[in-house]
């Protein structure tokens, strides 16, 4: 029976993961590690911490007391703790490195220190970079042109390093854009859908042309645990969804499951270095048994379910995001 430590479990994806380690039946133990920014709040993990298999530890991955004492204590490690939006990686690139970077050095440190059996490091395929046509491959070069897929990129390349050099058994995972129920607003299914429900318009970039695979955040737990369990150590495994979307498009798609027109779409300037497109392909994933079940216009509609529901949990965390940009 494995004891995993899980890096970012109070977060968006991290919460999400570990209400799925709890159905797995080789978990006895989960530790959640998480700084609890704006971004991550214990909230997210609702009826997981009354479970005695779960434990939530408020702390901070660059902390390497804390850390060591924790990785000590475990058999496995999933680090899913990040700086991850891009706006603020373009204001703050130094937060970003130090978090993404730094933070991931420690626990590498930690992991070959106490012999860990296995680390999984999960990441983006921001870091590929934009691709015109065609799909990025695991072994694609890395031509990340932000702040935060060139921190997420450094992040990926050390901690393969750290196998190649020490041993530690390394996994790296790689997804496309993640959407589901407790994602933070700043991002943008979310952002489009809190936009409606308060009767603003949603903010639309560019020519809205920019094109995502779209991933539930279930189906991304599902493709991690079975890289925790079945992965090589020294990979990287793509793990995409199962729909590719213009902006233009996914926004056609909230409109619609709100009944509402694109009289309530504002177009504004697109952002610094707007990616036109992203894709990989998830053969190798596939290999190991992973699927993208998902229909994405049933798990928008259960999304939009669960912001409609629960004003108490996003409200505040849009009151934050608006005091820090204003």
């Amino acid at each position: 029976m494995s004891r995993v430590l899980v890096t970012g479990g109070a977060g968006f994806i991290g919460s999400h993961y570990v209400r799925h380690l709890l159905d797995a039946t080789d978990v006895e133990k989960v530790t959640v590690l998480d700084a609890l920014t704006y971004a991550g709040h214990a909230e997210n993990l609702g009826a997981a911490l009354l479970s005695p298999r779960v434990r939530l530890v408020v702390g901070s991955i660059l902390d390497s007391d804390l850390v060591a004492a924790l990785v000590g204590q475990h058999d496995q490690i999933v680090h899913l703790a990040a700086e991850s939006h891009v706006d603020n990686s373009l204001r703050d690139a130094g937060q970003f490195v130090t978090t993404n970077v730094v933070g991931t050095q420690v626990l590498l440190d930690a992991a070959r220190q106490h012999g860990i059996g296995r680390f999984v490091h999960v990441s983006t395929d921001e870091v590929y970079g934009p691709l015109l046509d065609g799909v990025a491959a695991e072994d694609a070069p890395l031509r990340p042109t932000v702040p935060y897929a060139a921190s997420k990129a450094a992040s990926d390349l050390l901690a393969l390093s750290y196998h190649y050099t020490h041993g530690v058994p390394v996994c790296v995972t790689r997804s496309s854009n993640n959407f589901g129920p407790h994602q933070h607003p700043e991002k943008i299914i979310p952002s489009h859908i809190t936009r409606l429900l308060r009767g603003e318009k949603v903010l639309l970039h560019g020519d809205g042309g920019h094109v995502r695979n779209w991933l539930h955040v279930d189906d991304h737990c599902a493709g991690i645990d079975i890289v925790r369990r079945n992965g090589l150590a020294g990979q990287v495994y793509n793990l995409g969804g199962g729909t590719d979307l213009t902006n233009t498009e996914l926004t056609g798609l909230l409109l619609g499951a709100f009944g509402v027109g694109w009289d309530r779409v504002a177009s504004i300037p697109d952002r610094r270095c707007n990616d036109r497109r992203y894709a990989m392909s998830i053969d190798k994933a596939t290999a190991l048994g992973y699927r993208p079940r998902r229909d994405i216009r049933i798990e928008i509609a259960a999304t939009i379910d669960w912001y409609r529901q629960r004003p108490d949990r996003w409200a505040p965390m849009l009151a934050h995001a608006l005091s820090v940009t204003a």
